[in-house]
């Protein structure tokens, strides 16, 4: 499916919105306006290229493609703004972390204003934020998650082709609540167990006795903590079985080293090797 004369809008321009924006502009040759709230962020994305112009209503009558890459209830409420400015036909998605919130506002808003929403989570990001460390390469080999929620194939067939296009390594279908199920475990009880690790009175002391193993469980604390605990309430119920999960299985390791029991301990640490091993990745 052609791009390139596509006309793109991209609400936001931090991490994701300023990746996707360079990638429309390295890879496709995409006009792309962007909207941001700061002006210096769209300063800057027009100084490099990033964008072609700073958006407007007039932006949003004429796209094909509007990407919300803004907080859940941030996307949401965009919409509800510029409902009356969005072109019916355009397809409009999302990069929220959960999908279940983001639809259930967003489905009855495409079938009020005549647009076309197809969900989406690019499976993609570094520990840093904003603009400026946006890169067009971000997605290169990335998953991109899209959840339909009944959007015509036509719709899905675009976004598939954008996601080819930017370099995304594969394309996964689900359903908003499959979705919130998967990356609770993935995604969100990582974020968690990292915030919850570097509290130990030892973390500022690591320094010459680290390694790699600090570094990978640490390294996702240095969240942006507004939008995650958005995330982490608006997925709550999801999230809080995972969090029962890992309490458990890290009690059990808790309670054989406590008690010595050196048959426990192994068996626990045999389960989890061998699952690793399995997986093979």
């Amino acid at each position: 499916m052609e791009l390139k004369n596509r006309k793109i809008a991209i609400a936001g321009l931090g991490l994701i919105g300023g990746s996707l924006a360079k990638a429309f502009r390295k890879y496709c040759g995409c006009g792309v306006a962007g909207f941001d709230r700061d002006p210096a962020v769209l300063k800057a994305a027009l100084a490099c290229g990033a964008v072609t112009r700073a958006g407007t209503g007039r932006d949003l009558r004429g796209a094909d493609l509007l990407c919300l890459c803004l907080y859940p209830g941030a996307a949401a409420d965009f919409v509800e703004k510029h409902l009356g400015d969005i072109r019916p036909g355009c397809v409009v998605t999302d990069t929220c972390g959960v999908k279940a919130a983001v639809c259930r506002r967003l489905a009855p808003l495409a079938e009020r204003g005549g647009f076309v929403f197809v969900g989406g989570h690019p499976m993609a990001g570094t520990e840093k934020r904003g603009f400026a460390a946006s890169d067009a390469d971000l997605f290169r080999g990335a998953s991109c998650v899209l959840t339909p929620c009944g959007a015509p194939q036509s719709a899905v067939d675009l976004l598939k082709a954008a996601a080819g296009a930017l370099g995304f390594g594969r394309v996964v279908l689900t359903t908003p609540e499959e979705h919130d199920r998967r990356i609770a475990f993935t995604s969100q009880l990582p974020h968690a167990l990292a915030c919850a690790y570097v509290m130990s009175p030892q973390c500022p002391r690591h320094a010459g006795f680290s390694g790699g193993s600090y570094r990978d469980v640490s390294r996702v604390a240095n969240l942006n903590e507004a939008l995650w605990a958005e995330l982490f309430l608006e997925n709550r119920g999801a999230l809080v079985q995972e969090l029962d999960r890992l309490t458990q299985n890290l009690t059990r390791i808790r309670n054989a080293v406590a008690a010595q029991d050196a048959e426990t301990l192994r068996a626990l640490l045999r389960r989890g090797r061998k699952i690793k091993e399995e997986l093979r990745e």
